[in-house]
C-alpha cells in the first residue's frame, strides 16, 4: 500500500467511503457463508477491536506520560488483533484442538505487535522515499510509539559544567 496512490486520492473521499462499504458488505457475505459460528464471533472482534484502537489513539495524542502498556493495548487493537484472529481462524477451520487454536491466537498476537514495533521503528530510520509515505508522521500527528516513548524514559539530566 505504501507509494502507491489511494482510491480517496484518485477518486475522492465519497468514492472511497463507498468502496470500503462495498468490500465491507462482501467480506461480511463470505464470513457468513463460512457457517463457523466461532470465526464469525472472531473476526466481528476484530471491527470492535478496531475501533478500540483508533478511539485510544485519538484520546491519547501529545500525551506524553503514554505508557509502553498502552501503546502495546492500542497496537493491539489496531493491528494485532487482526492477525491474532487470523491465525485462530485458520486453526478453527483446520479443526484442531483447543491448544493449537490458543497457541496460533498468541503467535498472531505477537507476530502482530512485532510488525507494528518494527512499523514505528522504521518511521525513524528509514526515509520518506524508503517508506512510501511521510517520514514521522506519527510523531507529527501526536500519535506516541515505542520509539518515542523509549525515549521519553531514559531522559537524564542535563550534564553539570
Amino acid at each position: 500500500r505504501r507509494g502507491k496512490e489511494t482510491i480517496n486520492s484518485t477518486y475522492g473521499t465519497r468514492v472511497a467511503v463507498l468502496a470500503g462499504d462495498y468490500l465491507f458488505a462482501q467480506s461480511s457475505w463470505a464470513l457468513a457463508n463460512l457457517e463457523n459460528i466461532e470465526v464469525i464471533k472472531l473476526i466481528s472482534q476484530v471491527i470492535a477491536d478496531f475501533a478500540d484502537g483508533e478511539i485510544s489513539q485519538a484520546t491519547s495524542l501529545f500525551n506524553t506520560e503514554v505508557t509502553l502498556e498502552e501503546y502495546l493495548d492500542k497496537s493491539f487493537f489496531k493491528t494485532a488483533s487482526l492477525i491474532a484472529a487470523s491465525c485462530r481462524s485458520a486453526a478453527c477451520l483446520s479443526d484442531v484442538d483447543e491448544d493449537v487454536k490458543e497457541a496460533m491466537y498468541a503467535y498472531g498476537k505477537h507476530l502482530g505487535l512485532s510488525f507494528q514495533v518494527v512499523d514505528d521503528i522504521l518511521d525513524f530510520t528509514q526515509s520518506t522515499e524508503q517508506l512510501g509515505k511521510p517520514q514521522g508522521q506519527d510523531l507529527a500527528s501526536g500519535n506516541l510509539t515505542a520509539p518515542v516513548i523509549f525515549a521519553l524514559q531514559s531522559k537524564t539530566a542535563p550534564e553539570e559544567a
